[in-house]
């Protein structure tokens, strides 16, 4: 049941970290691997890097253009005659310290809200008609420990992350008519290229790991093969949950 084969997915923010970890292994699960990233160059290299017995493209798109979002659904839809899966992975962290400056900036608090709420919120409404017409669907949705555990310095990615959760539940209700599931992952301390700098320093890194419960660090893999399972057809009585793959630290 837990077979991609024949399957076409777009990924966003499949560039780098999890996106990258998570396009990995759908292309092992035999799955075509549509990698999308702002970065263009990031996704031709993860798509490059990929292996399995799917198909691999790449295309720079920018969650925040409505434009390119719709193209890139028509491009994939026009090639591969359909769209199984869609993961909503691109997301930023920004903001940080927001409410401590002299003059809070809106445009940063703005800016990571329309990258990690209003992109999942494009890219779901481009890809719904055409699941709805066919009557199939998986969308998954990457969250955040953030989501429901709150940290000091992190109101803005905090509560995208919240907003992402809410999200997934209120499209998961809407679309199961249409049996459409749209669930979410939420990740806990990975190191990735956009938590790196919080690694690199050895008490840092051991400061991160103390309060793990398992007492190590999540393994992209680990995602991956999560992201595989919601996508397939073990989980298609499966809708709007939230799967926290963190190492415990939501139990805390």
């Amino acid at each position: 049941m837990i077979d991609l084969r024949g399957k076409n997915t777009i990924v966003t923010g499949g560039g780098s970290g999890i996106g990258r970890g998570i396009s990995r292994v759908f292309a092992e699960a035999g799955a075509h691997v549509h990698v999308v990233d702002k970065n263009g160059s990031d996704a031709a290299e993860t798509s490059s890097s990929l292996s399995g017995t799917g198909e691999f493209t790449s295309e720079p798109v920018d969650v925040t253009d409505v434009v390119t979002v719709q193209s890139v659904v028509s491009r994939s839809i026009s090639e591969f005659g359909k769209i199984d899966i869609l993961v909503n992975n691109a997301g930023i962290v920004g903001a940080q310290n927001w409410w401590q400056r002299d003059i809070p900036n809106d445009a940063d608090w703005h800016d990571v809200h329309e990258v990690n709420v209003r992109g999942m919120v494009r890219m779901s409404e481009s890809v719904s008609q055409h699941m709805k017409n066919r009557r199939y669907g998986k969308i998954i949705n990457i969250s955040s420990n953030n989501s429901v555990q709150a940290f000091p310095l992190m109101a803005a990615y905090n509560t995208s992350k919240a907003g992402v959760n809410m999200l997934t539940k209120v499209l998961a209700l809407e679309w199961a008519p249409y049996n459409i599931c749209v669930n979410g992952i939420g990740p806990g301390d990975y190191d990735t290229q956009m938590t790196h700098e919080t690694w690199i320093d050895p008490v840092a890194r051991k400061r991160h790991i103390s309060g793990i419960p398992l007492g190590r660090e999540g393994d992209l893999r680990e995602l991956g093969v999560l992201a595989v399972y919601l996508s397939s057809a073990a989980s298609d009585y499966m809708t709007g949950q939230i799967c926290y793959m963190d190492g415990g630290l939501t139990a805390k």
